[in-house]
């Protein structure tokens, strides 16, 4: 396979921008959904997690740690971080095969999910349409983003219309329906009296949650999902779905022309820290 291209990552690219945004996160729990979906990672964290009790908080967690390896400017220092948590992650899933969270195609997966969500926030939920050139551009500097991880490149697509192939090859051969994400789905589709979507907080804001964000949050997800995973996995989304998800997707491209970019840019770093503060006790232990 050829070498992938890099492209530089800081502030003023393309990527460092759109993973700045607010908007970014939008897709997070269909990128999560997508994670427990594989057989590798679906096992790891049901094994080696509170998953079963707090599905969602798993998801949540990851996004301040993840964001911070395009951000922070010790980025390089804690893509080593993350990569170290998951040295003991291994194991054998429910069908007796072996797992290790740091296999190159179980971590590339878990990244490629986080690259989707970018390019699909890009694309959804902004008003400027990525051109070819963009997108090509903006998938080198995600080659950049893994290589901080200090993991195997092997497995990474040498440009943007490889990295959709395999992508959607994954979706369509690879994916199942492990317990894991059985497990969120039925929560994203029913509800739970005990879990909820919104992300860590006490009682009052997560009885709030479920009267007032939990539909279209519950909307943003099954509507960000690639139509093959939908298909493949009878969730439900019909056309009346769709009406929705599109003018909630139009209202985005619209109304954040009206909120100031330093306004933008301040909420999703508080809403990073929020959470990063409320989930640090909930981290995988890095191996002694």
């Amino acid at each position: 396979m050829p070498t992938p291209t890099r492209a530089p990552l800081g502030p003023g690219s393309l990527l460092w921008s759109y993973a700045g945004d607010l908007r970014s996160l939008l897709p997070g729990a269909a990128a999560g959904l997508m994670q427990l979906m594989h057989p590798a990672i679906g096992a790891g964290v049901a094994e080696h997690s509170a998953f079963f009790d707090a599905p969602f908080d798993r998801i949540y967690r990851s996004i301040p740690q993840i964001w911070a390896t395009i951000l922070a400017d010790d980025a390089d220092r804690r893509g080593r971080d993350i990569r170290d948590l998951h040295r003991t992650i291994t194991g054998t899933d429910e069908h007796h095969r072996r797992y290790h969270a740091l296999d190159p195609e179980t971590y590339w997966w878990a990244h490629a999910t986080f690259t989707w969500e970018i390019f699909k926030a890009a694309e959804t939920f902004h008003p400027r349409a990525l051109t070819a050139e963009d997108r090509e551009h903006m998938y080198a500097e995600t080659v950049t983003w893994y290589s901080r991880y200090g993991v195997s490149m092997r497995p990474v697509p040498p440009d943007y219309a490889a990295f959709q192939s395999k992508f959607w090859h994954i979706c369509a051969r690879t994916l199942e329906l492990t317990p894991a994400a059985a497990r969120a789905l039925e929560i994203a589709r029913h509800g739970s009296d005990t879990v909820s979507l919104m992300p860590v907080g006490g009682a009052r804001v997560e009885r709030a949650g479920r009267l007032v964000a939990e539909r279209p949050l519950r909307l943003i997800t099954f509507g960000c999902l690639p139509t093959i995973v939908r298909d493949r996995f009878g969730i439900p989304f019909g056309a009346a779905d769709q009406v929705r998800f599109a003018a909630l997707a139009l209202a985005n491209r619209q109304g954040y022309r009206m909120v100031p970019t330093r306004l933008n840019h301040w909420t999703l770093r508080s809403t990073l820290r929020y959470i990063g503060s409320h989930t640090r006790d909930q981290r995988y232990r890095p191996a002694a």
